[in-house]
């Protein structure tokens, strides 16, 4: 299967309710997952725990798998199928399969960065991600900070650089100080992410960040505690999860903190009244502000006290491994309830 855990598909080629008592239509739902970028693998993950989890008895689950290769539905006998990027639809059996709603489950681009969220909405197919002006904002790390900003929320020093900029190593060191974060400004999952210690190293940790992007962000190092937090609607009100704090076993919460062990998450995290006040009013207005939907998760460094802002992911991972299933059902949410909430919320979108 195309995704790395393999999962039991069922083929869903008819419409109606498998009771004949019941001629409640099922909705057709896309999970797409995959994309362009680094993040694809762990994408088709998200997927693949997205399909398993919603409810067949109430949705026509197709995973379909986005890449620069083409885009395709797979059934359970890795059978591929074209997707008609005029309408998005696509054809099995002779019949035209169009969908309510799109699960979208990919990191990175184009399923972050407001590409296929513009492409969705020019063609009027519901999804559970944000806008795509929202979605280009958020996932431009420097414009979200500067958005972010305006509203009181502290956050790092930073300096922006594109690629063939001239670099002064000194005046890097003078305005964010050592050590100092060198990251790509649109990526996700820690790639290409370097936390420098001596100017010296300052070149090659541009070099490694501009493997992933034309635009770089280097920020200042914040010594404090690090906490990730989902935000989204249920019932119509905006619902911070359960906090998460993430506590490293490397130098930083990199792509192997992440995702192959090196890290302890702690849901629902112990922290002063006070301050999980503070990090959940944040969270809300960073969600309302930015008029984010869907799920989102937001980072931040407590330092003295107060939350600082790192970055908000509109597309989080959905893995096994990831930190949005796990505060979901910290709050007593399991998975085919939290997918399916999201799924609702696509579905009802005016």
């Amino acid at each position: 299967m195309f995704w790395e855990q393999k999962p039991n598909f069922a083929v869903r080629k008819k419409r109606f309710s498998d009771n004949e008592t019941n001629k409640t239509v099922k909705k057709n739902i896309a999970i797409v997952m995959g994309g362009y970028s680094s993040e694809r693998l762990i994408s088709l993950q998200s997927g693949g725990v997205v399909y398993r989890s919603l409810d067949k008895e109430k949705y026509n689950l197709y995973p379909v798998d986005i890449s620069r290769e083409g885009w395709f539905y797979i059934n359970e006998l890795d059978e591929k199928y074209p997707v008609d990027k005029n309408d998005f639809t696509v054809t099995v059996d002779g019949e035209k399969i169009h969908f309510d709603a799109v699960f979208n489950a990919i990191h990175g681009n184009p399923g972050e960065n407001g590409l296929l969220q513009a492409y969705f909405e020019l063609l009027g197919v519901r999804h559970t991600s944000c806008g795509h002006f929202e979605s280009a904002l958020t996932f431009n790390k420097r414009e979200c900070i500067a958005v972010v900003r305006q509203y009181g929320i502290k956050t790092a020093k930073s300096i922006f650089m594109t690629q063939g900029d001239p670099v002064d190593a000194d005046m890097i060191v003078k305005e964010v100080g050592l050590p100092c974060f060198v990251k790509p400004n649109r990526a996700g999952s820690s790639f290409g992410i370097t936390k420098v210690y001596k100017k010296e190293e300052i070149p090659s940790a541009l070099e490694e960040a501009y493997k992933e992007d034309s635009e770089i962000l280097i920020e200042s190092f914040l010594d404090g505690r690090e906490v990730s937090v989902g935000t989204m609607r249920i019932d119509g009100k905006v619902t911070v999860l359960p906090i998460t704090e993430i506590v490293s076993m490397n130098d930083f919460f990199d792509y192997k903190a992440k995702y192959e062990g090196l890290s302890k998450e702690i849901t629902p995290a112990t922290l002063p009244e006070g301050i999980e006040r503070k990090i959940q009013e944040a969270s809300a207005k960073v969600f309302e502000k930015l008029n984010l939907r869907g799920v989102v998760r937001s980072e931040f460094i407590i330092v003295g006290g107060e939350p600082h802002f790192l970055e908000v992911n509109t597309c989080p991972g959905l893995s096994a491994a990831s930190i949005v299933p796990q505060q979901a059902k910290a709050m007593g949410m399991e998975l085919p309830e939290f997918f399916g909430c999201l799924v609702s919320q696509a579905l009802d979108a005016k």
